[in-house]
């Protein structure tokens, strides 16, 4: 599983996320990549040099999943990290029934 970090007070983030991308094979999107992008809830959006709805659009182009995350307080890393584990469970076969495709009907955008 790829996770592809985005700092939405960054444009350098952007556009090296977007480069990567582009070197990656289509077939490893299928449920085997998201993208999580910080800095760009509650008070600091205003401040967000990266529109939440380019990387909204990226994400639905290599249909992906997005999450957002503040990772600034232990909570938020703690909630963050499950996620993301609960997803590699699911792609590498470790949850019965499940298969990495179905991981973007199973977990929403956030």
């Amino acid at each position: 599983m790829i996770v592809f970090l985005i700092n939405l007070h960054s444009q350098y983030s952007l556009s090296n996320i977007i480069s990567s991308v582009a070197l990656m094979d289509a077939y490893f999107f299928l449920g085997k990549v998201c993208f999580l992008a910080t800095k760009g809830r509650h008070k600091k959006v205003q401040h967000c040099l990266v529109d939440i709805s380019m990387v909204k659009d990226l994400a639905d182009k290599y249909l992906s999943l997005l999450i957002q995350a503040e990772l600034e307080d232990e909570e938020d890393v703690v909630w963050t990290a499950k996620r993301l584990l609960n997803m590699l469970k699911i792609c590498a076969g470790l949850v019965p029934g499940m298969s990495s495709l179905y991981t973007g009907s199973i977990l929403k955008i956030v």
